[in-house]
């Protein structure tokens, strides 16, 4: 043991010296020569080639789980399967040429970016598939805000914005890893969990409404099935041709019955699962509408946050009523401009409230919104686009139509498109960047046609979800118990309440100098309670609509108050092409939902003549004294929304603060980062896994395991970058293999072998210092092995996983063989 220098010789027994003799005298085991090719394993090439059409087969179906969410864009298609095609290339580089995780992940990701432009990001690439900067710039971030934005975009979600990286990148990744697990592995099984990931994935990011969703699931059982077993099989074949020359072979006839019967099975196995699919899907279909992740995500829009548009109503008719607002062309005779919907009231003002009749979702594809709606009403539609060019209108709600179907700003057009929002379920687009002067876009409708109201008798109220309203003045009810008591059929009911405020209603905008009353603007609780009890109701469409509405709540009846524009019926502007929008325009109308109809428009506003009785002559004649009438009550302000405008900063400011230049340049290179650190993840893990393996194999169990761990340390290394390191072979052989690998450590390594040796067979324990100088060597021999590498390589060596699985499988061969 003159190799074990500085380590006690230690006493021999029966034991030390057979198990000594039984470690350094048996034959010596072959060495298992490096790895080649997992395709040159002896199976046909056509089976690799079944490998990757099944797998192809599975993974699109679960691709096709995002069809609704794309509304049936084929784009889509051609993201995910060119992310299938991508993946399973990047997995058979892997497999031919055996790419450790570190260099399977960069061609992953440098593939994404590469082909992504083409596939994912078409829109911002040069000539159609060339990456640009804008590109890429959305690739890297949509590696984390693709997902979100996927799920808050009202769908269809289209094509632009990044969205199309969900599937490209799911599909890209649950490709590779099948790839890689299909032809690295052994297990038949395995490879369906990412195929069963990317299903699950197009399901979550789907809408409620499933996709072919029991002709898939068939398919997938069907499929997943038949090719495990047909990989199980050609698996055993393999194995059953590597018998030992003491074994004979099976019988021809016996094998073939065999192999029969497990046809048989498998065959039964498969119709079982088809069967049951068959039957038990439709149960289970017919029960509440699934969950999905768009159920649960809460888009980042809060409508409470905007003013209703209800109250700016009177300053439209007073301070801009002849200022063109907007010019709108191609609006049909007696078809109206909507700019917004608005189900809640809280005493105060009639609003919009997320928990409404609809909720609002960032808009994708805006040349395609609201094509997903129940299409099973009896009502045909006039199909028409409205062409709108803004001038003095300034707000963030955007004058649109019934049933908006599209809506699409022109490429000059402020960036009102980038902060676009719609609410299907009221109609009501907004914008977060507000419109400007210059701002024009098309608008496509699809507006049902009005029903006269003998067509309206046969249909009854709609079940529609609206928020609670709150506040509501007492008159109300007690008004509208008496005006819908003797009505005969639902419609009646409502039209009873819109003649009693038509026909007693007197009409006022409050415009004094027009030769008008006066009239109290505003809509909230103590107005809406005067008009009601007043000996003359006046008001405009502000109070009238809004009074009627909480009548037909107060019924059950669903009922939304409108807001929009249209010209005076009887002027020539009335269907004419290009209608010039001013202030005076300006009107407010009542919705009532209808069962299999929809939503229809009442106006209680009475006529502009309808203007108050006047008094009797003879109270004229005996005139009161004049008595000093006190103030209306003050209404509470509305809830303005907070100033968006920046906080003027002076200049000295802005000079000394440095954060005001670096801040939003740093917050960019962060947001760029972002992707880079979730790519990392996986290596950080791998880097700690070993730095607290390194550690355990220091300082965990005694002096003689320590010493083993610092021999494990080299052969992990060496199983890390590369070397064809066999667990069942000795130290001394083990040794003579990383020699031969490693040149430069190899008499350090030979050197360690004899230690571990001498001190695991040798008398007594090691002292710490002994432990210390042995590590001290395992250091300086690692530091050998990767001096003559380059810095990549070093790299490749250090995050690869190669030898944490070796040890896993080492560990759970050991605890099988224990069992």
């Amino acid at each position: 043991m003159s190799e074990a220098t500085g380590l006690r010789p230690r006493r021999h027994d029966r034991s030390d010296s057979s198990r000594r003799q039984n470690d350094s005298q048996s034959p010596r085991r072959p060495v298992r020569p490096a790895a080649g090719s997992a395709f040159a394993d002896g199976r046909p090439r056509w089976h690799f080639v079944l490998d990757a059409g099944a797998l192809t087969i599975l993974l699109g179906l679960g691709v096709l789980g995002f069809s609704l969410s794309f509304g049936g864009d084929p784009y889509y298609l051609i993201a995910g399967f060119g992310g299938i095609v991508l993946g399973l290339a990047v997995a058979a580089l892997n497999a031919h040429f055996r790419l450790g995780l570190l260099i399977t992940t960069a061609l992953a990701f440098g593939s994404y970016l590469v082909l992504g432009t083409a596939l994912a990001v078409p829109g911002a690439a040069i000539a159609g598939f060339i990456p640009s900067l804008e590109s890429l710039r959305t690739l890297l971030l949509g590696v984390v805000f693709a997902w979100k934005d996927m799920l808050t975009v009202g769908v269809p979600v289209g094509t632009a914005g990044g969205v199309l990286i969900v599937p490209f990148l799911s599909a890209l990744i649950t490709a590779a890893a099948a790839g890689a697990l299909t032809w690295r592995i052994r297990s038949p099984y395995w490879p369906l969990l990412p195929v069963l990931v990317l299903f699950v994935t197009g399901i979550a990011f789907s809408t409620n409404a499933g996709f072919l969703t029991v002709e898939r699931g068939i398919a997938l059982t069907v499929v997943g099935i038949a090719w495990a077993t047909f990989r199980r099989d050609a698996l055993r074949r393999r194995d059953t041709h590597k018998v030992s020359v003491n074994r004979p072979q099976h019988d021809a006839g016996t094998a073939a019955k065999a192999r029969t019967r497990r046809l048989a099975a498998g065959a039964a196995v498969l119709a079982a699962t088809v069967g049951i699919t068959a039957a038990v899907s439709p149960l289970i279909a017919a029960g509440d509408e699934r969950r999905v992740l768009r159920n649960v995500v809460v888009p980042p829009f809060d409508p409470k946050a905007y003013v209703t548009p209800l109250a700016s109503f009177r300053n439209f008719v007073k301070d801009k009523k002849d200022d063109t607002l907007f010019t709108v062309k191609g609006l049909p005779k007696d078809a109206r401009v909507r700019l917004g919907a608005l189900d809640s009231f809280n005493g105060t003002n009639y609003t919009m409230d997320p928990n409404g009749s609809g909720s609002f979702s960032k808009v994708g594809d805006a040349k395609s919104i609201n094509t997903l709606a129940d299409s099973t009403d009896p009502v045909p539609t006039n199909d028409y686009s409205l062409d709108i060019t803004i001038d003095d209108y300034q707000g963030y709600f955007v004058p649109g139509g019934r049933k908006t179907t599209g809506l699409s700003f022109a490429p000059d057009s402020s960036g009102a498109a980038s902060g676009l929002y719609f609410n299907s379920g009221t109609d009501t687009a907004v914008t977060t960047q507000g419109l400007s002067r210059g701002d024009s876009y098309t608008v496509q409708i699809s507006d049902p046609v009005k029903l006269e109201h003998g067509q309206l008798t046969q249909y009854d109220f709609a079940k529609v979800s609206l928020p609670d309203v709150t506040d509501v003045p007492p008159v109300v009810g007690a008004q509208a118990n008496d005006l819908a008591a003797d009505a005969p059929t639902a419609v009646d009911r409502v039209r009873q309440i819109e003649a009693h405020f038509q026909k007693k209603g007197a009409f006022s905008n409050g415009l004094i100098a027009d030769g008008q009353l006066p009239s109290v603007s505003g809509h909230g609780a103590a107005r809406i309670r005067d008009l009601l009890t007043a000996k003359q109701m006046l008001g405009d469409d502000e109070q009238y609509a809004v009074a009627m509405s909480l009548m037909l709540r107060h019924l059950g009846i669903p009922s939304r108050v409108i807001m929009g524009f249209y010209p005076d019926p009887k002027s020539p502007e009335n269907g004419a092409g290009d209608i010039k929008i001013t202030g005076k325009d300006v009107h407010a109308w009542v919705e009532v939902a209808f069962d299999r109809v929809g939503w229809v428009a009442f106006d209680p506003t009475p006529p502009k003549d309808n203007i108050p009785i006047p008094p009797d002559p003879e109270n004229k004649s005996k005139p009161k004294p004049q008595v000093l009438q006190p103030p209306p009550p003050p209404q509470e302000p509305a809830d303005l929304p907070p100033d968006s405008s920046p906080d003027a900063l002076d200049a000295d400011e802005k000079k000394t603060n440095p954060w005001l230049f670096w801040g939003p340049i740093l917050t960019a290179i962060g947001i760029a980062l972002i992707p880079v650190g979730i790519l990392a993840l996986p290596l950080l893990l791998i880097a700690l896994l070993k730095l607290r393996r390194r550690k355990a194999r220091f300082t965990g169990g005694d002096p003689v395991q320590r010493v083993g761990g610092g021999w494990s340390e080299v052969l992990s290394l060496a199983t890390d970058m590369g070397a064809p390191v066999d667990s069942r072979a000795t130290r001394r052989e083990t040794a003579a293999v990383v020699a031969e690998a490693f040149p430069a450590a190899g008499a350090t390594t030979t050197l360690l072998a004899h230690r571990a040796d001498a001190s695991i067979f040798g008398a007594g324990q090691p002292s710490e210092d002994e432990v210390r100088e042995y590590w001290d060597v395992v250091d300086g021999s690692l530091k050998e092995m990767t001096g003559t590498l380059g810095f990549w390589r070093r790299q490749q060596a250090r995050f690869s996983p190669r030898s944490l699985l070796a040890e896993a499988r080492a560990a759970l061969a050991a605890r099988g063989f224990r069992r």
